[in-house]
C-alpha cells in the first residue's frame, strides 16, 4: 500500500492506494483494425481483393461485386479474432 498526496489549492489530502498487479492489456493490431469490421451480430467482414487498379478491363458488374464486403472465411477467423482481441 502506498500513499498518494493530492494538492487542491492550499488543501492537501492523503489517499491510500492499493497496489494491484494486473496482466498487461494486449493491443489491437493496427493494420487489422483498418482492414476488418465487426458487425452487430459478431461477424467479421473484410474487403474483397482486385478492386484497386487496372479497372478498365473489368466488367462493371464484377467491379460492383468486388466493392461489397465479404465475411472472413472460417479457417482464418481465429487468426483475425486474435489480432482484433475478440
Amino acid at each position: 500500500m502506498k500513499k498518494i498526496i493530492l494538492k487542491y489549492g492550499k488543501l492537501f489530502c492523503t489517499i491510500a492506494a492499493l497496489k494491484i498487479d494486473f496482466m498487461p492489456k494486449i493491443k489491437t493490431n493496427s493494420s487489422a483494425k483498418k482492414r476488418f469490421k465487426v458487425t452487430g451480430s459478431g461477424k467479421i467482414m473484410r474487403k474483397k481483393a482486385y478492386k484497386n487498379h487496372i479497372l478498365t478491363k473489368k466488367e462493371k458488374d464484377r467491379k460492383r461485386q468486388l466493392g461489397r464486403m465479404a465475411e472472413v472465411h472460417h479457417s482464418d477467423l481465429n487468426n483475425v479474432k486474435y489480432l482484433l482481441n475478440k
